[in-house]
């Protein structure tokens, strides 16, 4: 399974529905199973610092293999992993908000949302793991293109 672009546009699109519902301006940012960028949406009036925060918060979900929040108790002072976001040139992210997406345990890739509180960075990248998880997926999607629940493009 392959993180195409037309993947990702759904995703983006499902992120923004969800960001809008809460009153943000996000930035949404997509990388395949590398940490690549695949896609990245700045919605109107979302901060220019949250475009490099959302994808590195979606490359450090799929260097990390978990979601950024994760990391945050683990490297406060005197945790196990303290000064972790110091690591990779400061691109490491502990701040929630970036997540994995996974398909039957392979890593596909990750998404990284900034524009509001961590809680609510992390809503919005959940809506689209959420969409993400719910697909079905056929073997000739897996590299392809992907739908769901009808034979028309999402994007």
């Amino acid at each position: 399974m392959k993180m195409t672009l037309e993947l990702a546009k759904f995703l983006l699109q499902t992120a923004e529905r969800k960001a809008r519902e809460l009153g943000l301006a996000s930035d949404i940012a997509i990388v395949d199973d590398g940490g690549n960028l695949v896609a990245f949406y700045r919605m109107d009036n979302a901060r220019i610092a949250g475009i490099g925060i959302s994808q590195d918060k979606a490359w450090t979900s799929v260097a990390m293999r978990m979601p950024t929040a994760n990391l945050a108790q683990n490297a406060q002072a005197g945790g196990p992993s303290f000064g972790i976001n110091t690591t990779n040139h400061g691109r490491v992210v502990i701040l929630g908000g970036g997540i994995p997406l996974m398909r039957g345990g392979v890593l596909v890739g990750g998404i990284g949302v900034s524009g509001g509180t961590s809680a609510q960075d992390i809503e919005v990248a959940a809506a689209a793991v959420q969409a993400f998880e719910s697909m079905r997926w056929t073997e000739h999607q897996q590299g392809a293109s992907v739908r769901i629940g009808s034979v028309n493009s999402l994007c």
